[in-house]
Formats: C-alpha cells, sequence, structure tokens
C-alpha cells in the first residue's frame, strides 16, 4: 500500500515531535502559554494525535500513563509495540500504516474501540486481553479466511465491525456467516445488522453453531478449571507446600537420572525397586503438606492480627503526634508577628522557641520508638512461628525422605558389587544391554555410577528443603521489612517538619542580626 509521502524520510518519535504535538493540541489561549514555560507533564496528557507524521517506528509513549486517545493513523508504521504503558487507553487509530501482524496490545485491557484499517494484515489475532472491545475496523487488509472471524466471538462487547476491502468479503456467504457467529454484533461494514439476515443466518448455520457452542464450553469448563487449579497452587506455594501432596518430588528424583535406566537392568532390581518405600517416601510428603497448609491458616491468621494491631497502633499515635503538634503551635502563635517580634519579643523568647522545637522533636520521637517497641513484640511472635515451622518440621521430614534414599542406595550398592563379582568369576550369564554392562568394566566404574545416581536424588530432597526455607525467610522478612519502611517514612516526616519550624526561626534571627 503506497503513500503519497513515501519519499519523505521515515521519522521516530522522539521527545521533539511529542513535544511539538502536545503544544499543538494543547489550550491556546493565555493558559496554553503559561502551561508551554512551565513545561506540560505528559502524565496529564488524555488525547495525543501523532498522525500524518510518516512515523516508521513507535517509541517513547512510556510517559503518557493516563492516555485515553492516540491517533497513529497515516504513517508508516510496520509493527505494533511499546504501548505497554498506556494501560488506560480507551480509542487506539492504527489506521493506514504497513502492519502485516496485530502484536504488542496485550496491555491495552481498556481498549474499546481499534482501527486498523487499510494495512497488511493478513490474520486476526492476538487480541485476547482486549475483552472490553466494542468497535473493531480492519477493513482493507489481507483477509481470506472467513473462518478467522470466529476469533472475534470471544468478544461478548463487540458491537460493531468492519472488513470491507479484505478478500474475504468476496464470499458469497459472508454476510450469513458473519450474522450467525457474531449473534451480538450491531453494524457490519457500516450498515445495521437486519434481523431478517440474522434469522436466515441463523438457520442456516444452526447445526455449525451448536457444535460450536458446545466446543466452547467444554473450552470454558478446562479454563474454570485449570484457573481453579492455578488458584489451588498459588495457596499450596504461599504454604511452601506446592507439588508435595503426591509422588511429585519422588518422580523428580528419576527425570533427570539418567544413570537409573540403565542400572534398572541389574538382576534383582525390579524387586528392589517394588520394595523401595516410594509409598512411604509419598507419605511423609503428604504429611508435610497437611501439616504446611495447617500453619499457612495459623500464620496468616496472626499476620492478620498483626496488621489490625499496626493500624490501631499508627492510628493511635498518629493522634497524639495531631494533639503535640496543635499544642506547640498553639503556644508559639504570634510568635513570628513581624510587628511583635521587632518591637516587643525579647531574645529569651527565641530562645525558649528554639528549647520548645526540640523538645517536639524529642516528643514525637519517643512516641513513634513506642510505637515500634509495641509492635516488635507482635512482630517477633510472628517470624519466631514461621522459623520453628521451618527449621523443626521440614528439615525433619526432609531427613526422613533421606533415610529412605539412602537405605535404597545401601540395597542398590549391594546388587551391583555382587553382580560384578559374578562377572568377574563368569558366574552371570544373564543378558544385558551394551551400555549397561560397560559399567561393570571395573569397581570404581559401577560404584561410580550408582553414587551419581544417589547423587542426584539427594540434591533434589536437599533443593526442596532450602526452597522451603528460602521462602519462609523471605516471608518473615518481608513482614519486616514494611514494618521498617513505614518508621523510616515516619521518621522523615517528623525530620522535614522540625527542620521547617528551625529554618522559620534561623530567618526571624537573621532579620533580627539585619535591624
Amino acid at each position: 500500500m503506497s503513500r503519497l509521502y513515501d519519499t519523505i524520510e521515515p521519522n521516530v518519535i522522539d521527545e521533539k515531535m511529542l513535544q511539538k504535538a502536545v503544544e499543538e493540541q494543547g489550550p491556546q489561549e493565555e493558559l496554553g502559554q503559561l502551561a508551554k514555560r512551565e513545561g506540560i507533564d505528559y502524565k496529564d496528557v488524555i488525547e495525543l494525535q501523532l498522525d500524518f507524521r510518516n512515523i516508521l517506528k513507535i517509541d517513547n509513549l512510556w510517559q503518557f500513563v493516563n492516555l485515553t486517545k492516540l491517533q497513529l493513523d497515516n504513517n508508516i508504521i510496520e509493527k505494533i509495540e511499546a504501548l505497554d504503558s498506556l494501560v488506560h487507553l480507551i480509542w487506539l487509530d492504527l489506521s493506514f500504516n504497513n502492519i502485516e501482524v496485530i502484536e504488542g496490545l496485550e496491555a491495552l485491557v481498556k481498549l474499546q474501540d481499534l482501527s486498523l484499517y487499510n494495512n497488511r494484515i493478513s490474520k486476526i489475532e492476538n487480541l485476547d486481553t482486549l475483552q472490553e472491545l466494542q468497535v473493531f475496523s480492519i477493513g482493507n487488509n489481507n483477509l481470506t479466511a472467513l473462518e478467522n472471524v470466529v476469533y472475534l466471538r470471544k468478544f461478548k462487547n463487540l458491537r460493531t465491525l468492519n472488513l470491507t476491502g479484505n478478500p474475504v468479503c468476496e464470499n458469497e456467504q459472508y454476510s450469513m456467516f458473519i450474522a450467525a457467529h457474531l449473534p451480538d454484533l450491531v453494524y457490519l461494514d457500516f450498515r445495521l445488522v437486519d434481523e431478517n439476515t440474522r434469522e436466515l443466518a441463523d438457520i442456516k448455520y444452526q447445526y455449525v453453531i451448536d457444535e460450536l457452542k458446545q466446543g466452547e464450553a467444554q473450552a470454558l469448563a478446562k479454563l474454570v478449571e485449570e484457573q481453579a487449579r492455578q488458584k489451588e497452587l498459588e495457596h499450596h506455594k504461599a504454604a511452601y507446600v506446592e507439588y508435595l501432596n503426591g509422588p511429585f518430588l519422588f518422580e523428580s528424583m528419576y527425570a533427570e537420572d539418567t544413570e537409573a535406566a540403565r542400572l534398572a537392568y541389574l538382576p534383582g532390581m525390579a524387586d528392589l525397586l517394588e520394595t523401595y518405600p516410594s509409598s512411604k517416601f509419598v507419605l511423609i510428603c503428604e504429611n508435610l503438606f497437611a501439616y504446611g497448609l495447617k500453619e499457612h491458616e495459623k500464620r496468616q491468621a496472626e499476620v492478620s492480627t498483626f496488621y489490625e494491631c499496626l493500624q490501631e497502633a499508627i492510628q493511635d499515635s498518629q493522634k497524639q503526634g495531631t494533639k503535640i503538634i496543635l499544642d506547640f503551635e498553639n503556644d508559639n502563635q504570634g510568635v513570628f508577628d513581624y510587628s511583635f517580634y521587632f518591637f516587643e519579643i525579647a531574645e529569651s523568647k527565641l530562645v525558649k522557641y528554639n528549647e520548645d522545637i526540640s523538645q517536639l522533636s524529642d516528643t514525637l520521637m519517643t512516641l513513634e520508638m513506642q510505637t515500634v517497641d509495641q509492635l516488635e513484640v507482635r512482630q517477633g511472635d510472628i517470624s519466631s512461628n514461621a522459623t520453628v515451622l521451618c527449621f523443626l518440621t521440614f528439615f525433619h521430614t526432609m531427613a526422613q525422605c533421606r533415610d529412605l534414599e539412602n537405605h535404597h542406595h545401601e540395597k542398590l550398592l549391594e546388587i551391583a558389587i555382587n553382580t560384578l563379582e559374578k562377572i568377574v568369576k563368569s558366574e552371570f550369564d544373564e543378558e544385558m544391554p551394551d551400555d549397561v554392562r560397560l559399567l561393570f568394566v571395573d569397581k570404581d566404574t559401577i560404584v561410580n555410577a550408582v553414587n551419581a545416581s544417589h547423587d542426584i536424588h539427594l540434591l533434589k530432597i536437599d533443593n526442596r528443603e532450602d526452597d522451603i526455607v528460602t521462602k519462609a525467610n523471605s516471608w518473615s522478612s518481608s513482614v519486616h521489612k514494611n514494618e521498617l519502611n513505614r518508621n523510616r517514612n515516619r521518621v522523615r516526616e517528623i525530620n522535614q517538619y522540625i527542620d521547617h519550624l528551625q529554618e522559620e526561626l534561623d530567618n526571624m534571627e537573621s532579620l533580627e542580626q539585619m535591624e
């Protein structure tokens, strides 16, 4: 699709272009001139027009976080990109460009009106997150498959669709097909979808639509099931016990164990694997899983109580702090009255005011420290409980898993040595794959293979234990960090207020010296 301005040098969206566009589209009266002098904050811009500027690449729009309407039509843009920060966008025009693939729109979940008219797009795709979409214009593109329009059924709010100028429109079943598959559509190609067309379409495609609905219902059921599964998994992760409610840990021990497959050919291994206490191993994991969930509920209750105490303590502290500051200001009202200051305020008055500022600072800091001390006791209880859970119960459980693996390893090593001795004495008559027989060239080789398998199993157990402890400690630290940040912010507020009072006093003293 040619452009009349293709001979013009391509542009990129830079600061100069953005500044100019914002100034041109902003108020032009006195208020607009003032904004130009003081600078325009891009966060305040709601609508932005960047059409007819020969833009080749979308870029540098990340500052327009509150943008709701964006015009990028009539450029030479080849790729949809760099729009992730525009999460409030409702209206987007990318018509008359050179776009070939629909992409880069995932973050625009509030988008209601999208125009991709007159581009080079051959497939409708990658719009799944745009569930608010109401108007979609994709005419004058390269859409050829009528079945591709079925993709739009997932957009329950879509009411206006423009497909004019696409090869797909030449299909004699086009209007009927669209009306049947998009029953909520009101306007198609700038025309109202009349009831007669809709009724005929329903009759013609009744069986197809029924089958389609059945498939959609099954897909929705699977989606709901998967979402429930993910929600449950997140709950398990919060309790640090994900994948402990079954044979997952046991199976993971063998998933990356390349030696286990070869060692399975050893005589007596079938019986050993049957007697390996895998059921006991799994039972240990499941017991830990149940215990972890139970403790998680207790921990959540403790955290909830802690934050309730935190809010109460903060509100009480703020109430007392506000009273202290009001008393201070009332007591020192009129200190900076110039007429009073120059003629009647004695040096002792300023000295007393300075002392009052110091006392105010000490009082507010003491109040904050009392709040911190009050919360530290409660916070210490929570952290202690989490630590006990990790370092006692979890460690003990993982030790049981190691004991089972060590016992299995001893039996396996015994079988391997016995097999080696039979091979050396030429008493081994059973068939064995060549790669397995290579393990028995000497004692070191077979022992190393058995030990390598054992090390992999122990590493899986160790990693799972470390993961649990790391997450528990991270949670405990996060509770402490949140309170630490609150305390720092409060101390900063107090210091800023005291500095402000001190600065006022210093200014008055400077004036006195000038007099």
